[in-house]
């Protein structure tokens, strides 16, 4: 069983890459009326994963090989949101979960005192190590890469593996497709967002409008009848669920749909504020929502 701290960070894990899994609460119009303000709950949430597990062994544990930029791995979801993975490879032509993105050496000194790299310090710096930016390798523009699936997460070998030798971290790039899977990954992660209909099938699409009961967070690629086409940012320094603040996105929203709707005098739209746990990580935008089902 692992360590309360190890429990706690594996949950944050989870909370991280899933964030997005759950509508956050929004707004929602049609052409002609004004919007109703509503939310839905949050049952998970998106990526800070970080290392460390303390099973022992009555044998020593080898180190494993130093894992390197480029590799692919088949993750679960599951695999993804642990502190720690011992995933091999497998080709990147096969099918493939997760593409190695960044590999660094654990930062487990600290005034001159080694840390355990299950401490909270070395697993807070790791995370730091391994920033949404890192999207950027799969090319597209910053909104872009807001509308898609694809997140960042992060291991640190575990403390026997640390204790044979391993010291280096990784940072993965993974698709979510739902609460409960990843989505397979193309042969090349780079430029991913930059190819004609990429959003089609790892976008961000909802099986309801974000405020409706039921509503849950997709990949484009799978059935969906809402889809989130454009993001809005909101003020660094906003109070969450602001007023005014909802009043702006929802317009913002309107405009954008109006901009789509090819000339019809009805149409619909939804302004979504990020969920909690997205504010609390320093999350600054929100989505706009349109009917697109499939």
């Amino acid at each position: 069983m692992r360590p309360p701290v190890a429990q706690g960070l594996a949950a944050l894990v989870a909370t991280v890459l899933l964030a997005g899994c759950a509508g956050g609460a929004g707004s929602s119009g049609s052409s002609g009326s004004s919007g109703s303000s509503g939310s839905s709950s949050s049952s998970g949430s998106s990526a800070t994963p970080s290392g460390g597990s303390t099973s022992s062994s009555p044998s020593a544990t080898p180190a494993p090989a130093a894992p390197a930029v480029g590799e692919c791995r088949s993750l679960t979801l599951d695999r993804a949101t642990v502190p720690v993975d011992t995933t091999s490879p497998v080709g990147c032509r096969t099918r493939h979960t997760a593409v190695t993105v960044k590999v660094g050496m654990l930062p487990l000194v600290e005034a001159g005192h080694l840390l355990a790299v299950d401490s909270a310090t070395v697993r807070a710096r790791v995370a730091r190590a391994c920033p949404a930016s890192l999207l950027e390798r799969a090319g597209g523009d910053e909104t872009a890469r807001r509308l898609s699936r694809l997140r960042v997460v992060w291991f640190t070998p575990s403390v026997e593996q640390a204790d044979a030798g391993a010291d280096s971290y990784r940072c993965d790039v993974v698709a979510v497709r739902d609460e409960d899977r990843l989505l397979p990954l193309p042969p090349r992660l780079t430029g991913l967002l930059d190819r004609p209909g990429a959003l089609d099938r790892f976008g961000t699409c909802g099986t309801a409008a974000p405020d409706a009961r039921g509503f849950r967070r997709v990949a484009c690629a799978d059935p969906h009848r809402w889809r989130a086409i454009d993001t809005v940012d909101l003020p660094a320094d906003a109070r969450y669920l602001d007023g005014a603040v909802t009043d702006r996105g929802d317009s913002a929203c309107e405009d954008v749909a109006a901009s789509r709707a090819d000339g019809a005098l009805r149409y619909s739209w939804s302004f979504e504020w990020p969920t909690r746990p997205q504010w609390r990580e320093g999350q600054r935008y929100g989505w706009c929502w349109v009917p697109q089902g499939r």
